[in-house]
């Protein structure tokens, strides 16, 4: 029998979708007050900093873990979540909402504005689940290329091949 694998809460339950809300945030810009969206900002940014801290406690928890190990995990967990979860898909929807309403203000004016920014907020929420792939690979790519070099964090070989 195979042994269980740990359960990671932040990423392997639905805590995880808290990491997800200022992409929800940025969907509703159009339509909610600048708070709501600030607030979302909130919840992802609440999200980071516990996981952060979660993998730091694992790691110290290992024997013979250093300070510079639980630094490390830490630095890595951090960069790596405020780039996957907050900076670069709030962005990326923040441009996508930018842009559709935008676009439809040029193309569609007679429709109400009130519509349009519906139909932004549901272009937004749409693209949610197609950019969490894509921008996940693209910070592993980046962070094995460079702040992992730099803290010896990069996937070793042997771990590659399991």
């Amino acid at each position: 029998m195979a042994a269980e694998k740990e359960v990671d809460i932040y990423r392997d339950t639905p805590v995880r979708l808290l990491g997800y809300a200022n992409e929800v945030g940025e969907s509703f810009r159009a339509l909610t007050p600048l708070w709501f969206v600030r607030a979302t900002y909130g919840v992802s940014s609440a999200y980071v900093v516990a996981d952060t801290y979660d993998k730091a406690k694992k790691i110290s928890k290992q024997p013979g873990a250093t300070q510079k190990a639980i630094t490390h995990a830490a630095v890595d967990t951090l960069v790596w979540q405020a780039l996957a979860s907050v900076i670069i898909p709030g962005f990326t929807i923040n441009r996508v909402c930018a842009a559709s309403l935008f676009t439809m203000a040029r193309t569609i004016p007679k429709v109400p504005l009130a519509t349009r920014k519906w139909i932004t907020t549901a272009i937004g929420l749409g693209c949610i689940p197609f950019i969490v792939h894509p921008i996940d690979n693209g910070v592993h790519f980046v962070m094995d290329n460079s702040v992992r070099k730099y803290m010896d964090l990069t996937p070793k070989e042997e771990e590659k091949l399991k």
